[in-house]
Formats: structure tokens, C-alpha cells, sequence
């Protein structure tokens, strides 16, 4: 297990090395400061990663794959930006916000200029199956944005299904991990078989993900969490467990919902009052036994993935990922 976390460690770095090397003091300063502000806001870069392991998992080399690695995570970093505008979230990973430290038309910008940014990086990989990665690039930035759009929706929309929040969660999140492993899978030459385990695996393990979020949204540490505790819940947010606590609510307890749907629990003592009573109504419970099956899942995926330590490794990763806590 210490092999595979001085790997992640070790593909972590070089991820932090090649973004620090494209941030520039190029003009307009407006634009640029604002995305060497994000690119430098560290996370753990789960999913460029998941790319270079991947890409590995086939034969692929790691020259041939940290382009496109980091394309993901500069892609992923442009949804945080303007996810970070459409829910009024004002600290990300610690630090404030690029709307908050700016404000909202900056953070348009650098996010836009981003995309390109991402485009530009995916083109320095030389591999000859380059134009299949922009392809899975473009229609998962394609399925991220619907994601986006049903997350909001969702904010005004009376009923929601748990089977139509998983379909956003979906595109929003898992879609950007299953890319992640499909362009590693892809540009490291791997078979359609191969390919496609990892990428089912890759959008096994972003559900999980997702569900990890909205539950460390009620449970996590503050300040590990590096964003306020209670955030989906002041914004109306239709989460996995908000989903799950309204279909077992008595008629006392969904009114007390309602507010949440209405956006109307607003103070520290509102918050504090849903998110005990996600415990009673033992949803927070659900949301870990859902976890464990999505991760469950997505390791049987790689059944029929040849390299053994890869297949190791990204058992252990899995693991991890239903581990975080922040």
C-alpha cells in the first residue's frame, strides 16, 4: 500500500510541477492573475491522475500522457470557477473564491480563457489516437454543462427523483472521471475493452464521488472541508441525502425540508436543525452504504484489465476515495 501512495504522491507532484510551469505574468493581468490564483489553490488532482494511471494500466507512457492529464485537471478547475459563481460559494479549498476575490465578470473570463487552455495542453500529447481524445474531451465538457444545468433546475423544480439526481450527478461529476480514465486509456494505447473498463470504472467511482460530497457537506470538518459546512443546504440544493430524508419525512418533518427547498434555511441553527435531522431519519447512513456500492461496483469493472498492479492500485485508490474526509 506505501508503493501505491508515493505513486499518487509521485504523479501529484508532476501534475503540480507542469501547472506551475504555465502560470505566466502575461497581459491582461485581469485574466491571467485570476487563473494562476486557481491553478495554484492545490486539491488533490484526483482526476489527472486517474489519467496518467490509466494510460499506464495499458502500456502507455508517462511523457506521453501528462498533457492530457493536466488538460483534465485545468478543465476541471474552469467547472469549479463558474459552479463557484452559479451557487454564490465564497471559499473553495480555503481560499476565497474567484468571484469573491474579484468578482463575478473576471471569473466569466478566466474561466472561459481556461477552456482553450485545457485545448492547448490535450494538443501537446503525442499520440496517434489525439483526435479520439478531443472528441471524449469536448462531449464530456458538452455533458458536464447539462449536469450543471440540471443541478440548478433542480434548485426550482418541485420533485426530483433520486433516479433523476443520479443522472445529473452523472454528467456534473462522474462524466469528468470517466474521461479522465477513457483519454489515458486512449492515448496510452490501450484495446476497446480496456478502454472501456476503465471508463466505467472512472464513472462508478465520480458517482461515489459526488455522493462523498453531499455527505461530507453535512459531516466534514470545516476547515479540512475548506468550504462552509452546510452549503447545499442553504442553497436548495436537491442532494443525495436531502432526496433520501424527504421520501422518509413525516408531514412535520418535510415542512421543515421545504424551507431548505424554498432557500430559506439560512442561519448556522437551520442548518444544524437539517442536518440533524438527515441523522434521525438515518440518511446519512444511506449515503455511506451507497458509497461503499458504487466503489464495490467500479472495482468489478476491472475484472478483465490484464496488469495486475494497476488493477491493485486503482483498488486501493477506490478505497481511498470512500475514505476522504475532506
Amino acid at each position: 500500500m506505501k508503493s501505491f501512495r508515493l505513486k499518487f504522491n509521485s504523479y501529484q507532484k508532476s501534475i503540480e510541477l507542469r501547472l506551475k510551469q504555465l502560470q505566466t505574468n502575461r497581459s491582461p493581468r485581469s485574466m491571467h492573475e485570476p487563473i494562476n490564483y486557481i491553478l495554484s489553490g492545490g486539491g488533490k488532482r484526483i482526476r489527472p491522475v486517474l489519467t496518467l494511471l490509466a494510460a499506464e494500466a495499458v502500456g502507455g507512457n508517462f511523457k506521453s500522457t501528462i498533457y492530457a492529464a493536466v488538460a483534465i485537471e485545468i478543465l476541471h478547475n474552469f467547472t469549479l470557477v463558474h459552479d463557484d459563481i452559479m451557487d454564490n460559494a465564497t471559499s473553495r479549498r480555503g481560499r476565497k473564491t474567484i468571484h469573491t476575490k474579484w468578482d463575478s465578470n473576471v471569473a466569466i473570463l478566466s474561466g472561459d480563457a481556461m477552456i482553450a487552455f485545457a485545448y492547448n495542453e490535450l494538443l501537446k500529447t503525442k499520440s496517434k489516437n489525439i483526435s479520439e481524445a478531443i472528441s471524449i474531451l469536448t462531449n464530456g465538457l458538452f455533458e458536464v454543462c447539462e449536469g450543471q444545468a440540471y443541478d440548478k433546475e433542480f434548485e426550482t423544480q418541485k420533485n426530483v427523483s433520486i433516479k433523476e439526481y443520479l443522472k445529473m450527478i452523472d454528467k456534473k461529476t462522474a462524466k469528468m472521471f470517466s474521461v479522465a480514465m477513457e483519454i489515458g486509456a486512449v492515448v496510452g494505447g490501450g484495446t476497446q475493452k480496456e478502454i472501456s473498463a476503465l471508463k466505467s470504472f472512472g464513472m462508478l467511482l465520480g458517482r461515489a464521488f459526488q455522493i462523498q460530497d453531499d455527505l461530507l457537506d453535512v459531516i466534514a470538518d470545516e476547515k479540512e472541508f475548506g468550504k462552509k459546512i452546510g452549503g447545499d443546504i442553504k442553497e436548495g440544493k436537491r442532494t443525495f441525502l436531502f432526496l433520501h430524508a424527504l421520501a422518509k419525512s413525516n408531514p412535520n418533518q418535510k415542512l421543515l425540508l421545504q424551507k431548505v427547498m424554498l432557500k430559506k434555511c439560512k442561519s448556522t441553527k437551520e442548518v444544524e436543525n437539517i442536518c440533524k435531522l438527515y441523522k434521525t431519519l438515518g440518511v446519512i447512513e444511506i449515503a455511506k452504504e451507497a458509497i461503499k456500492s458504487n466503489i464495490f461496483e467500479a472495482q468489478k469493472k476491472l475484472e478483465s484489465l490484464k496488469n495486475n498492479e494497476s488493477k491493485k492500485m486503482f483498488f486501493w485508490f477506490a478505497n481511498k476515495i470512500g475514505e476522504r474526509n475532506n
